[in-house]
């Protein structure tokens, strides 16, 4: 998979093609991978710079959303994190989520991080640093834990 463009954009700098694209990814993802209707679109979206990667057709291989301080938690969070299915395999996931501590400790000069995590990524997680706080709940009829890296 050669050819792939990583970006990261505030909303306002998102073209139409680029915003459909990351919704159609998110819908692809959580929506009908996941069987998990919700409403996606939140009005955080506004809020956030986006990461992503992208093939040479615009389709989203890998995305996130990025917070500062005060927005979704106290701390920095990262959300909205996806790999699509022609993206996984090919270590997106991670190189996603390196990105996006890095853009954190860039941008907004901090490595505390906070994400609400689907349980089945935990291990995944904490090889970034994060760690499993007590706060477990069910999102969505899915079984998440909050973490945090300090």
């Amino acid at each position: 998979m050669n050819n792939i463009v990583w970006k990261i954009k505030s909303f306002e700098e998102l073209t139409t093609s680029e915003l459909y694209e990351i919704i159609k990814a998110r819908v692809d993802v959580f929506v009908v991978e996941q069987n998990c209707p919700y409403p996606d679109l939140d009005k955080y979206d506004q809020k956030a710079l986006h990461l992503w990667a992208e093939q040479e057709d615009q389709t989203v291989l890998a995305y996130c959303r990025i917070f500062d301080k005060g927005i979704k938690y106290n701390e920095t969070s990262i959300g909205r994190v996806l790999t699509s299915a022609n993206g996984r395999g090919k270590n997106l996931g991670k190189q996603l989520i390196q990105y996006a501590v890095e853009t954190i400790e860039n941008r907004f000069k901090t490595s505390e991080v906070r994400i609400s995590a689907q349980d089945y990524l935990l291990r995944f997680y904490s090889g970034f640093g994060f760690k499993e706080t007590d706060k477990k709940y069910l999102e969505d009829n899915i079984p998440h834990t909050e973490m945090f890296r300090s």
